[in-house]
Order: C-alpha cells, then sequence, then structure tokens
C-alpha cells in the first residue's frame, strides 16, 4: 500500500484513493476521498484538474496534472481519469500501483478550462482521453444549465472509447439537450478540420471547447477558423508535463531597495475583488500576490499548466516563458502570471 505521511508543502494534501475504475484497457479512473476539513479547499469547477505527485526512484518524485472527470454538480467524490502514454512514467505508474485504500500527495484544483456559463450553448470537442475534462463540462452544463450540448469526440476504435456508457446513458436521458458525435479513426481515418468543419457546421453560434492530442487540437482550431468562429468563443485545454516541484512551497521573497523604488503599481481584480499592489520588475505576478497572502490561481509557476493564465486590461508586461499560449491569445491580452513582468509602470490585470 502507497502511504504519505505529511505532505511537502503548505498548499497540498494527502488524500486517500477511495476507488479505482477500471474504463478501458489503459485508462483507469481515481476517486479520491476529501476530508470534511479540505472540502473547500477542494471545491472544483468543470474543466479543472488535479496536480498528483508521483514518486519516483530517480528524481524523488514528478507532478503530473490529471483533469476531473467528476462534476462538482453530480458527483459526490472527485475523480480524475489517467490514460497510460507509451513513455508517460506518471500514467503508467499509476495505473500500475494505485489501489484503492492507497494515498497521494494532491494539490487544490486548478485550471482556467471551465465555462463562464452553464446556460451557454456548448459546442465540445474531445479525442482521447481528452474527454476528461469534457465530460466533466457536459454533466455540469446538463445538471445545472440549460442550453444545447454538443460533443464530437473521436477515438482510435471503439474499445477506445473512454466513458461510454456514461455519455449513452447521459445521451438517453437528455435526447433534446444533448448530441454525441463519435469518429472512430480505424472507420473513417484520422479526423481533418473539413471533417470537422461539415459536423460543426450548424453549431457556429455554440461556444467551442477542445480537449485531445496537439493534432487533433490544430484540426478543430482550422476548422472554427474556416467556420468564422470567433476567438473570444474557443477554449483550447493542453497539458505539459512538469519540470519543476509544485509542490515545495516558494522561498520568501528577498528584495532590495532598488527593486521596491523601481517597482510598477498593478491592479489586480480576482474572484470579485480589487488588489491594489507595488510590483518589483524583477518578480512575478503570482511572486508578488503570494507574498501577500492572495489564493492566486497557479500549479507549475514553471509557464507549463496555463493555471494562472490572466487578461492585461491596461500596461504591458514581457514572459519569461509563453509558449503555451497562442500568438492570437496574447494578441487578446492573456498572459501566464507566474511568468509575467512588468514593462510600463502601471498595469491593470484581471483573472
Amino acid at each position: 500500500m502507497n502511504t504519505v505521511d505529511v505532505p511537502h508543502g503548505s498548499r497540498s494534501a494527502v488524500l486517500t484513493v477511495a476507488e479505482v475504475v477500471t474504463e478501458t484497457a489503459d485508462t483507469n479512473s481515481l476517486v479520491f476521498d476529501v476530508p470534511a476539513d479540505l472540502s473547500e479547499k477542494f471545491a472544483y469547477k468543470p474543466g479543472q484538474f488535479l496536480t498528483l505527485r508521483v514518486p519516483s526512484d530517480l528524481t524523488g518524485s514528478v507532478a503530473r496534472c490529471y483533469s476531473l472527470a467528476s462534476s462538482p454538480h453530480t458527483d459526490d467524490r472527485p475523480k480524475v481519469t489517467v490514460k497510460r502514454t507509451a513513455d508517460g512514467y506518471g500514467s503508467n505508474w499509476i495505473c500500475d500501483n494505485v489501489k484503492a485504500g492507497d494515498q497521494l500527495e494532491v494539490l487544490p484544483p486548478s485550471g482556467v478550462f471551465t465555462p463562464k456559463n452553464l446556460d451557454d450553448d456548448l459546442l465540445l470537442f474531445g479525442a482521447g482521453s481528452g474527454i476528461t475534462p469534457i465530460i466533466s463540462i457536459v454533466k455540469s452544463a446538463l445538471a445545472q444549465g440549460s442550453g444545447k450540448v454538443v460533443l464530437i469526440y473521436a477515438n482510435r476504435d471503439a474499445n477506445s472509447v473512454i466513458f461510454a456508457e456514461e455519455l449513452r446513458a447521459l445521451a438517453g436521458k437528455h435526447p433534446d439537450r444533448l448530441t454525441v458525435v463519435h469518429w472512430l479513426e480505424t472507420l473513417q481515418g484520422l479526423p481533418t478540420a473539413g471533417h470537422l468543419a461539415v459536423l460543426a457546421a450548424p453549431y457556429t453560434e455554440y461556444h467551442a471547447y477542445m480537449c485531445g492530442p496537439a493534432a487533433f487540437m490544430d484540426a478543430v482550431h482550422d476548422a472554427l477558423a474556416a467556420m468564422g468562429v470567433p476567438r473570444s468563443r474557443v477554449h483550447a485545454e493542453a497539458f505539459n508535463s512538469l519540470a519543476g516541484d509544485p509542490f515545495i512551497d516558494s522561498a520568501p521573497l528577498e528584495l532590495s531597495a532598488d527593486d521596491e523604488a523601481d517597482a510598477a503599481t498593478v491592479e489586480v481584480e480576482l474572484d470579485g475583488e480589487v488588489h491594489n499592489l507595488q510590483w518589483p520588475r524583477k518578480q512575478t505576478l503570482v511572486d508578488i500576490m503570494l507574498a501577500k497572502g492572495i489564493d492566486v490561481p497557479y500549479s507549475c509557476q514553471e509557464g507549463e499548466c496555463g493555471s494562472c493564465a490572466c487578461t492585461v486590461l491596461e500596461g504591458a508586461v514581457e514572459m519569461d516563458n509563453s509558449e503555451i499560449l497562442d500568438p492570437e491569445d496574447i494578441a487578446d491580452g492573456y498572459i501566464l502570471g507566474c511568468q509575467a513582468h512588468p514593462v510600463t509602470d502601471h498595469l491593470k490585470i484581471q483573472f
């Protein structure tokens, strides 16, 4: 049995695996027990993810992000779903080793791949394990929203379809609201932008969300662009393996008098509250918010997960690493708070 004595940092917690569910031959779901005193800390939105600490003989541990396939509106306990990848250390270790009763160290829910309004009409694209955050959105929208939900779901073959029974049951329960379109590579080949544009053509006014391998996401982006869907209604989720250790608390800020004298000022809106802060130019936005005790959303602090994405409303920043953001996102003012440094003297930023 895997046991963890204490968490390695102040943000993480040790959770017990209540159940391991075999979804397909290469995919397992982990259902977690969350103690009552951690229920608020682990409250989540549909489409968010958990970061798990996976033991490693080589490095001590690796951090891996896995989307929540459960819905906060329909499921009693949070569930993440893990599909093996050919050379994926984390996914293979979890599928080979984790059993009910085991303990894992987990960071609180994070991520911005979540609908602002569950009443919107939603056009959802998933491929392979990319269905994981998508099904959380599907269940949440059907339970709490009023709009139509269309899911276009691509897989290698019928045996690869994760949550096949659950999707079938949801479609049967909500025939007037949920449409599920399956695409199987063994029968239809790889889906191209042209194929996807034809399938999605009746839904150009819907809000689009996508998750899956890079080639699939590129095809969806191209399809939606060809259909004239504005970028403001297109949302993509992508994960990278985290290189750093997000479970270790950040070192306290050490600022010189010169750093403070040259600081910019920033007005940050987060969860309906406005914070006015001094922003030394050597520090990132996440750094200064954490130093002030503000519960800023972040996970990796390496610019790899997108949890700290926010929007510059006034002013300008430069970023150390912005590879996970599309050029269009950057043009629209999106930044990564953990990579951003101020360029102008005053800024206004919204999470």
